[in-house]
């Protein structure tokens, strides 16, 4: 039908679309990886909202002593942030082995003591440990093992599960 010189195009001429709409294909593929981006955007966005940052850890720093004479164990809240002691958790270790009975913090009379714990850990004082505070509180000796002069002490405080301090001593 036509010549061809007519279909023919030279090195400045782009040439016609075809009627197989081969044309519309870069075009929509551009709208589609657009679209693609967009949603991962917005998935992501959507992520990272939820996502609740934890509050950080309570610092502190603590001093532990020990008795064996009168199977007393204190520590002073020396400096940092206050501790609520009904979040608190205390593991105690005489050489080594953890004791039977660890104080549930706050309390007054609980298994493996004898009386009530000073300061903040007794649950009739304010709960708050602040700096400058000792607590204090007595193993009794159904409390296994038991304290002597000369044993390793080792106390392990966390709050809301989180390590707080990990104390290490020798019973004097």
């Amino acid at each position: 039908m036509f010549p061809d010189s007519i279909l023919r195009t030279d090195c400045c001429h782009a040439e016609a679309p075809d009627s197989d709409g081969r044309a519309i294909s870069p075009v929509l593929g551009v709208v589609l990886l657009l679209a693609i981006t967009v949603c991962l955007a917005g998935v992501l966005a959507v992520a990272l909202t939820s996502v609740s940052v934890g509050t950080a850890p309570a610092t502190a720093t603590f001093d532990l002593e020990a008795d064996g004479e009168t199977d007393e164990i204190r520590l002073e809240h020396v400096s940092g942030d206050e501790i609520d002691v009904r979040d608190l958790s205390i593991v105690v270790a005489v050489d080594g082995t953890d004791l039977t009975h660890q104080p549930p913090v706050p309390f007054v009379g609980a298994d493996g003591f004898d009386g009530a714990p000073s300061g903040a850990f007794n649950e009739e004082a304010d709960p708050v440990w602040r700096s400058g505070e000792r607590v204090a509180f007595v193993l009794a000796s159904t409390n296994d093992p038991v304290l002597e002069s000369g044993d390793r002490v080792r106390v392990s405080l966390a709050v809301d599960g989180q390590q707080v301090a990990r104390l290490e001593t020798t019973a004097v």
